[in-house]
């Protein structure tokens, strides 16, 4: 048998703002110590709290558009009026290492993703309802209600796209939710 080294196992995970995405890439971070997070660009400003380097790489939109002329992304999109993008040479890197890679991307970027990696395992995350998921971003405090409506019309219109992914969780009770991913990933790797 030859030296050759397995590939890595690429998953994405998309969800509407406000599904728990996030909550849930740090459950599965957790549980699966080395699994590899990749953390996005955005030219939208930091939350109470984000840190540079380990939420987002927040740049400006000159340096973002520069990229984009670069071929630098895996993927990229403006939504809300901010772009978003996933370092190719990032997932490349960590493919090559053969490690678990895992993404939190919007449905526009996994579809880019998607064409580009064929192979990535595809996870949309689901709310329990309509009505929980406006709750969540109410409750959040950090957007006015236009800002919220115009969440939820984005909601609407992602959550039609679930079925263009490989598996759908719906993420109402936290532990359920993660023990679901959690099989997923073993599955995959």
């Amino acid at each position: 048998m030859t030296g050759t080294r397995r590939k890595g196992s690429l998953f994405v995970l998309s969800a509407p703002s406000g599904a728990g995405k996030s909550t849930l890439c740090r459950a599965l971070e957790e549980r699966f110590p080395n699994i590899e997070y990749s953390v996005s660009h955005t030219t939208r400003p930091p939350r109470p709290g984000e840190v540079h380097g380990a939420d987002y790489f927040f740049v400006d939109t000159e340096t973002f558009e520069k990229g984009i002329r670069e071929g630098r992304w895996a993927e990229w999109a403006k939504v809300h009026g901010n772009y978003y993008g996933t370092s190719a040479g990032f997932i490349r890197r960590a493919l090559e290492r053969g490690g678990r890679l895992l993404l939190d991307i919007d449905v526009q970027g996994a579809r880019q993703i998607r064409a580009a990696f064929p192979e990535a395992v595809t996870i949309f995350i689901m709310p329990p309802s309509v009505e929980e998921l406006r709750r969540r971003l109410a409750g959040r405090g950090t957007d006015s209600p236009e800002t919220v409506e115009k969440r939820m019309g984005c909601a609407e219109w992602e959550m039609a796209q679930a079925g263009e992914y490989r598996h759908v969780v719906v993420n109402g009770e936290l532990g359920r939710a993660v023990e679901e991913l959690a099989a997923i990933i073993k599955a995959h790797s």
